[in-house]
């Protein structure tokens, strides 16, 4: 099998990143925004997706792209593998075309392929009790959004610091045990309880592209992923190693 992905060989090109269990596109903005062409796969169809798309199971997506040397293409590999096997939060995005369905622990055989790939990565997932390297962590805070949505990175192949955390401005708002709390930050998942709208979501988020509130739950804000391309690049530009 052969993906038409469309590369340009001009100097000066912006490398090439692949975005696996990409959802809407939350992780690619920002990556686009650091200086990279992207190119998501998921399982689900996401026609709000930004950049150029392919719907298709990810992992079996990144072992044809070895097995056909397609894999060189690409410079970087960003990769948010469902989590729900080992993990406290239980909601969905690739392992079936409708939301949620069977928990499937992903995040091994998806780092056991980013590492036959040869290429440096990053495997995000939230906080909870999913196995991976928490190599840099951050906060919506660090970047003065209106959201925390603390996520875990771990970083193969290179290395990147870790940010400093402010300490949050005051609480997530909604109802808690049966008490509505006031607060300047809004809480990106579910339904009710006080939710933010979409509208809310997406201005705390920073995502503009979708209305789809299971998108927005599911997505990582854009200038999350941003800071680790910008940190990437500027290593790779500098000559630092990793």
């Amino acid at each position: 099998m052969t993906h038409p992905i469309p590369i340009r060989r001009v100097p000066g090109d912006r490398p090439w990143l692949l975005d696996l269990f990409s959802c809407a596109g939350g992780a690619a903005m920002g990556y686009h925004r650091a200086g990279f062409d992207v190119v998501g796969v998921d399982i689900a169809p996401r026609p709000n997706y930004p950049f150029t798309f392919h719907w298709a199971d990810a992992l079996e997506f990144l072992a044809d792209l070895i097995a056909t040397g397609e894999i060189e293409r690409f410079a970087f590999v960003h990769s948010s593998p469902p989590c729900q096997a080992k993990c406290n939060l239980s909601v969905g995005t690739n392992r079936s075309r409708n939301w949620g369905g069977i928990h499937v622990d992903l995040v091994a055989p998806t780092r056991l392929l980013l590492q036959a790939s040869g290429l440096p990565y990053v495997i995000e997932q939230p906080n909870g009790k999913a196995e991976i390297r928490k190599d840099v962590w951050l906060c919506g805070e660090m970047f003065s959004l209106d959201v925390l949505r603390h996520r875990n990175f771990e970083l193969g192949g290179w290395t990147a610091p870790q940010p400093p955390h402010p300490k949050h401005r005051g609480r997530v708002r909604g109802w808690r045990h049966g008490e509505y709390h006031d607060g300047p930050y809004v809480a990106p998942y579910g339904n009710g309880g006080g939710k933010p709208t979409v509208p809310e979501l997406q201005a705390a988020m920073g995502i503009t592209w979708t209305d789809v509130r299971e998108e927005l739950t599911e997505a990582i804000p854009p200038a999350f992923s941003q800071w680790l391309g910008t940190a990437f690049l500027t290593r790779t530009r500098t000559g630092v190693a990793a």
